[in-house]
Formats: C-alpha cells, sequence, structure tokens
C-alpha cells in the first residue's frame, strides 16, 4: 500500500478537508473504521502563491510548491499532491522537481467530466485560475467548451475567497452571488456542468444549488489519492 504526501495549506481549510475524505474513503475502501492511512501532510504558506503569481514569479512559485513536494518526498511519501488549484499553473515544473508520481487536480477533473459526457462546462475558482489557460488547456484540447465568468464577476469570486472562504468564512449573502453568478453562466453559455476550481469552493456551493452537475474538484482529487494509494 503507498503512502500519500500533501502539500497543504492552500489554504487551511481546504487541507483540512483533504486530511479528513481521504481518512473517510479509505475506510470506506478497506471496509472497517478500525483503520486509518498513514500520510504526510507538508502545510505552507498560501500568500506566497498569491504573491509569486501577482508578481509573475512563476520560477519561485514552482520552487516553493516543488521543494514543499520533494520534503514530502525525502521523508518517505510514494505519490504526492498539491491540495489546490491554484498552483498548477506550474504543476509540469512542480513535476519535474520530484522522482515520484504526482496526481494533478486539473488531470482528474478533466477526466471526470469526459466519464460524466460533460462537453460545455463552467469554471470558477480564483482569479488566476479563471484568467490564466492551464484548467482549460485538457479540455479545449479536445474540443470540449470551458468558460468562465466576466472580469468583474472574476474579481468578485477571487476576492471572497481570499477574504472568506480561505478564512473558513461562509456568508449567505456570498452564497447568493455565486449563485447568481453561477446561474447567469448556466443560461447564458447553456452549461451541462460546472468545475469548482477552488478547494473551498465546496464550502458554499453544495450539490442542488445550480441546475447542472457541480464538479467539486476536491473530492475528484482525493478519489485518485485512494486509487493510487491501493494501486500495484
Amino acid at each position: 500500500m503507498k503512502q500519500a504526501g500533501i502539500v497543504g495549506g492552500l489554504g487551511p481549510e481546504s487541507t483540512v478537508d483533504y486530511y479528513e475524505s481521504y481518512i473517510q474513503k479509505y475506510q470506506e475502501r478497506m471496509n472497517s473504521n478500525q483503520t486509518l492511512p498513514e500520510f504526510y501532510i507538508n502545510s505552507i504558506n498560501m500568500y506566497n502563491i498569491f504573491k509569486y503569481i501577482s508578481e509573475d514569479r512563476l520560477d519561485d512559485l514552482s520552487a516553493y510548491v516543488g521543494g514543499a513536494a520533494k520534503k514530502l518526498e525525502n521523508i518517505g511519501a510514494d505519490f504526492v499532491i498539491v491540495s489546490a488549484n491554484t498552483p498548477h499553473i506550474v504543476f509540469n515544473q512542480i513535476r519535474e522537481r520530484v522522482s515520484v508520481p504526482m496526481i494533478s487536480i486539473v488531470e482528474a477533473t478533466y477526466e471526470k467530466a469526459d466519464e460524466m459526457e460533460l462537453n460545455n462546462v463552467g469554471l470558477l475558482g480564483t482569479k488566476f485560475t479563471m484568467e490564466r489557460d492551464f484548467f482549460k488547456k485538457p479540455f479545449i484540447g479536445s474540443d470540449k467548451k470551458i468558460t468562465v465568468p466576466s472580469e468583474e464577476d472574476q474579481q468578485f469570486i477571487h476576492q471572497r475567497i481570499v477574504d472568506e472562504l480561505e478564512n473558513g468564512i461562509v456568508k449567505e449573502d456570498t452564497k447568493k452571488a455565486f449563485v447568481e453568478i453561477g446561474n447567469k453562466m448556466i443560461a447564458e453559455e447553456k452549461l451541462d456542468g460546472l468545475i469548482l476550481g477552488c478547494t473551498e469552493l465546496p464550502m458554499i456551493l453544495k450539490d442542488g444549488d445550480l441546475n447542472v452537475p457541480l464538479l467539486n474538484t476536491t473530492d475528484i482529487h482525493v478519489d485518485k489519492m485512494v486509487d493510487f494509494t491501493f494501486s500495484d
């Protein structure tokens, strides 16, 4: 059985979600709540991530997150994940810094959307995730459509993520606004799915809040972790 390594702290709230979800899914796979997985978490500073991206210091970003992944490898992790969408801007560069396999949240989410036969999806996340193309590439490359909100809505979503969700704050008026943005995208773009492309978004948007399937990237990523844990 393989031991996982999680680069966490990106932010702390979603790292807790990863921790709890991984344990729950592991126990379900083992069919026992009397066992626990042994794994590693290296919690780093999410504000460094925002700083490096906003200053376009992508080499520093890959060195920072890649260094955290390497530490996990050095203490015995058999594979590594980065528990956030935004740092996947430099996922390929991070992957090159370690010798053990890494599981991409972007690749896992694309595979899930393809499995669900979704061809026209929306993407919500931090402004960095929505405005850059790293999440969009696998969809566009397979002739699937992927749409982000307007610039104004992107900025609003980003600020509420950073100021509220990253700090564990969930407000009803923020949820209402996010649902309105999602519904507007669904109506205008005829979406058949919506990607929650920030690991804090499931704190505020749940299945049934909108009239299309929500792709919870945290849940999708953890499923891949569990699969890899039990793989040969």
